[in-house]
């Protein structure tokens, strides 16, 4: 591999790599004889096409274009693509970027009011940016989610969920497509964006925040921005508190209305059911051992919160 890593960039020499990060992607570190460090994020077969994959690459060139966002700076192979061939797979290579991931045991009442912050102003740039003519990305819809297309796995088929959870996921599900066949696609509510804005796609570097891999980046609704921070920790005592916070820094810098506001429960339920049918079509992965014990009984618990009225 790392024969085929030299021949793709040019990395100024000898440089050590090694794999830091398993989850849809590989993600390794490389550090360089000459001093810069670099990450190599190694694509799953067939989760995203070559064009999925360049259309991630030019909304990050306009986001440092415009000095958007701190986000992690794609780099050309030699060749002039991005994309580049890495023995029978494929990889994108990005600065490394210092900082550390902040974890929800942290006081993060400041933080969660700069995401607000930095999605207001990602989804500002959407709606102005002219997207190039091959411009493509996935959906993350109700029917990629839950319907027909089922992109992380099936809700009940997810991690821990036992036959007694079913009806009452099955519930939450249908109110959530209710809710969101109400709420509707304008596009002042759905557009492009990251798509996975949770804490460890972030990076704390002093007093900069930097958002890091834009590989679920596409067409949504803005508020699915906000229910991503807390993701994993849907069920934590500090996490409605985060997204009022969250709200805080987002209205500083852009219109919510309370429509918006109102349906952010429903994206938080979205996602958290989303990633129950994920755990289980990745059983494999750290995560899913970490919170395997407790996480579909936790989701059931937050499921009868929200058909209750009582969760965010």
């Amino acid at each position: 591999m790392k024969h085929d890593v030299a021949r793709a960039f040019d990395l100024g020499g000898e440089f050590d790599l090694r794999l830091v990060n398993v989850s849809e992607n590989e993600t390794y570190r490389i550090d360089t004889a000459a001093g810069p460090s670099f990450a190599l994020r190694i694509t799953r077969p067939g989760y995203h096409t070559a064009e999925e994959i360049a259309s991630e690459m030019a909304w990050l060139e306009s986001l440092h274009e415009e000095r958007v966002i701190d986000a992690a700076k794609p780099l050309r192979g030699r060749n002039g693509a991005y994309l580049q061939q890495i023995g029978a797979r494929q990889g994108v290579l990005f600065s490394w970027e210092a900082g550390v991931e902040p974890q929800i045991g942290d006081d993060l009442a400041i933080f969660a009011e700069t995401l607000g912050g930095i999605a207001a102003r990602l989804h500002d740039h959407v709606e102005r940016w002219q997207r190039p003519a091959f411009f493509t990305r996935p959906h993350w819809d109700f029917d990629a989610a839950f319907g027909a297309e089922k992109r992380w796995g099936d809700w009940r088929q997810g991690l821990g969920v036992t036959p007694e959870m079913l009806p009452l996921y099955g519930r939450a599900v249908d109110v959530i497509e209710q809710r969101l066949k109400a709420y509707g696609q304008a596009p002042s509510r759905f557009n492009l964006i990251h798509g996975d804005l949770r804490l460890a796609n972030l990076l704390v570097d002093g007093a900069a925040i930097k958002v890091i891999d834009f590989d679920d980046s596409g067409f949504s609704w803005f508020m699915y921005d906000a229910a991503n921070m807390i993701s994993f920790h849907e069920h934590e005592a500090q996490s409605l508190a985060l997204i009022a916070h969250w709200i805080e820094g987002y209205r500083k810098l852009r219109v919510l209305t309370k429509a918006d506001e109102a349906e952010i429960r429903t994206f938080i339920m979205f996602r958290r059911i989303l990633l129950t049918a994920w755990l289980g079509s990745h059983a494999e992965i750290d995560l899913a051992r970490e919170v395997k014990p407790a996480f579909a009984r936790q989701t059931a618990d937050l499921c009868e919160a929200f058909l209750s009225g009582k969760a965010y």
